[in-house]
């Protein structure tokens, strides 16, 4: 249904409310209209830290230019969740779930989720959902989270209507009765609010890890079922923390009935208006707040707050005596701090005259100080994060090279390796080790803790450094792949294998371009012919079938699960190929790639003097360019 046309059946609804409500009355509360106002966040990932920004904004000159500024950051959610809860009253703060995984915070700061626990007990959240990646660490893991996050005095609680705990569950009723509640009833302006929580099924099996007899039941019935009960329990107003996904949760509302807002993650999704990407935000996924219809036809308020600690939705509902949707409207506040810099200077008074003005106007940006409170608690989280970048990770015994795209003397990227790495020829050959090592750490490590693949892509240029010999420190490591990205999950067909290996060689070899596109492979190789036209620079295809041990040639018709980062999935250097698949072949693993890598480094052999592991390179099988065909000369 078009928006334009929801929006004209809304209001419709509405009338039709208001007449109900003069003509009938009672009411399941006091029969007095109620005002909410909804704080919210989610999939904040373990990002605590501030970072920076590059916005678009108004500096003076009546265009817009680039302009970077602090932004983000948990001590920011804290700080305008206390500015913006000042302002109104009957106010709820919700957390809609995957609070942990993604950042060194989660397990290099303390105990795994330990930081995350101790920022969202500085804002004291009313509820908090489960996501898919509280599982990660199995429901033990999810265990010692929770554990942390009563540690507080915020009683912060804990929601998910279709999770079953297995009977060995460490969150078994019997075990840790109440730790986890289908919903839960607050008081507001002396009315009853329900709270439901919902957490996606089949992703959260099949990619998260809980416990293998903790199931997940179906979205809508679970729903449906505790909206039932809360209505019987006299409760008219229901709000669903769902960490189902945008589009997932526009089907669920469809199906039911009775609920009144749902307050979204998962999908990551930046809702606002258009103005947003001129702003160089992001691409907004649809309008905030999203209004829609139930099954039976009555208003639902749906809202989502973007990722990573850098949005906090602010919605406010009215409610009518009989506890129907009135109106809702609402912003997401993008949270930036105020050192301005144009080019590599400070801004100028002028120019920050300009800039703020430009801010004030958005109607999204708000400039927020960091909480007092919240940075102090996050200040020895960050030192220990430093620690552990100096710490000693890894031995190395032989240069692992690097070489973005094969080929001799004279080639594209032939000045790159080292005079000693050029010597071997074997990186002329088969390309960079390191780009080699660190696409083999993506397949092996999705295989074993993400529910599995069956290949990986790493571009050249996104492995940034070689290793040389001696021992490495984190910070070493964390050169090696410096973009921050997470890893995905898509699903190919052998065609589109093809097509995604020919984008990126044609990102490298056609006319005007670069070296950092070519395509690194784990458990899939092939031979590769610079001077063919794309769509034939690449042949012999294999995929390693690690049951048998044997190369088999792939298999155009059939499907692939491919672990690749966030920055290819999304067509970075140009892989269309993987851009262009349906939002139902995509997942979002939610794990960074130096935290992958980190795991994958940990598995191979330790050094009997240091007891660290030993990088070396890979077996000559696993390497992607089995040959190499340079560009023929004029």
């Amino acid at each position: 249904m078009q928006q334009r046309s929801l929006r004209t059946l809304w209001g419709t609804t509405l009338v039709a409310a208001a007449c109900a409500l003069s003509a009938c009355g009672g009411s399941d509360n006091d029969g007095s209209p109620l005002e909410l106002t909804i704080l919210h966040i989610n999939d904040h990932h373990s990002n605590l830290a501030e970072k920076q920004s590059s916005l678009r904004l108004d500096a003076g000159t009546g265009s817009r230019e680039a302009v970077s500024v602090s932004a983000a950051g948990f001590a920011r959610v804290a700080q305008a969740m206390q500015e913006l809860g000042a302002q109104s009253e009957n106010v709820l703060k919700l957390h809609a779930g995957d609070a942990i995984t993604g950042t060194l915070y989660f397990n290099r700061a303390g105990a795994e989720g330990e930081a995350d626990a101790a920022l969202m007990n500085t804002v004291c959240f009313d509820a908090f959902t489960l996501g898919n990646h509280e599982f990660d660490k199995g429901d033990s893991g999810l265990k010692g989270f929770l554990d942390l996050l009563q540690q507080g005095n915020c009683n912060t609680q804990v929601l998910s209507a279709n999770v079953n705990f297995g009977a060995n569950s460490a969150l078994h009723s019997s075990r840790a009765p109440g730790a986890v509640k289908r919903s839960v009833v607050v008081q507001r302006g002396g009315q009853s609010i329900g709270l439901i929580g919902l957490t996606i099924a089949d992703k959260t099996k099949i990619s998260s890890s809980p416990d293998q007899d903790t199931l997940f039941t179906d979205e809508a019935a679970a729903v449906q079922r505790e909206i039932d009960a809360l209505h019987e329990q006299g409760v008219n107003k229901i709000i669903v923390q769902s960490h189902i996904g945008y589009g997932y949760d526009q089907q669920v509302i469809a199906k039911v009935s009775g609920v009144d807002v749902v307050v979204g993650g998962d999908s990551h999704s930046l809702l606002g208006p258009d103005t947003l990407s001129q702003y160089n935000v992001g691409s907004p996924a649809g309008v905030y707040p999203t209004r829609l219809l139930d099954k039976d036809g009555n208003p639902v308020c749906l809202v989502q707050a973007w990722e990573y600690s850098q949005v906090v939705g602010e919605l406010k509902v009215q409610f009518d005596g009989d506890g129907k949707v009135t109106s809702c409207e609402g912003t997401p506040h993008v949270l930036i701090g105020d050192d301005f810099r144009v080019g590599n200077a400070a801004a100028t008074a002028a120019q920050r005259e300009a800039i703020l003005a430009d801010v004030a106007s958005s109607g999204f940006l708000r400039v927020t100080g960091q909480h007092a409170q919240a940075a102090a608690t996050l200040k020895p989280f960050s030192e220990k994060v430093k620690v552990f970048e100096e710490t000693q990770v890894a031995v190395v015994e032989t240069e692992i090279c690097s070489r973005r795209v094969p080929g001799g003397v004279g080639s594209a990227d032939y000045s790159r390796s080292s005079v000693s790495c050029n010597a071997l020829g074997e990186v002329s050959a088969r390309g960079g080790d390191i780009q080699q090592l660190v696409a083999q750490a993506y397949l092996e490590v999705t295989r074993r803790d993400y529910g599995g693949a069956d290949i990986s892509l790493q571009s050249g240029g996104g492995a940034r450094e070689p290793l040389v010999p001696g021992i490495v420190s984190a910070a070493t490591l964390m050169k090696i792949l410096p973009f921050g990205n997470m890893l995905y999950k898509q699903e190919l067909t052998g065609a589109e294998v093809q097509g995604m290996i020919e984008d990126g060689l044609d990102a490298v070899f056609r006319t005007g371009g670069s070296t950092g596109p070519y395509p690194y492979t784990g458990g899939l190789r092939f031979n590769v012919n610079a001077s063919q036209p794309k769509g034939s620079r690449a042949s012999g295809f294999e995929v390693h079938n690690p049951s048998s041990g044997a190369w088999e040639p792939l298999d155009a018709n059939r499907r692939y699960t491919l672990a690749v980062l966030s920055y290819n999935a999304s067509g970075g250097d140009g892989y269309n190929t993987l851009r262009d698949l349906p939002d139902d072949r995509v997942l979002d693993v939610g794990v960074l790639d130096v935290e992958v890598f980190f795991n994958y480094i940990n598995t191979m052999p330790k050094d009997a003097a240091t007891g660290l592991p030993v990088i070396g390179k890979l077996d000559a099988q696993w390497y992607s360019t089995k040959s190499f065909q340079a560009v023929s000369a004029n």
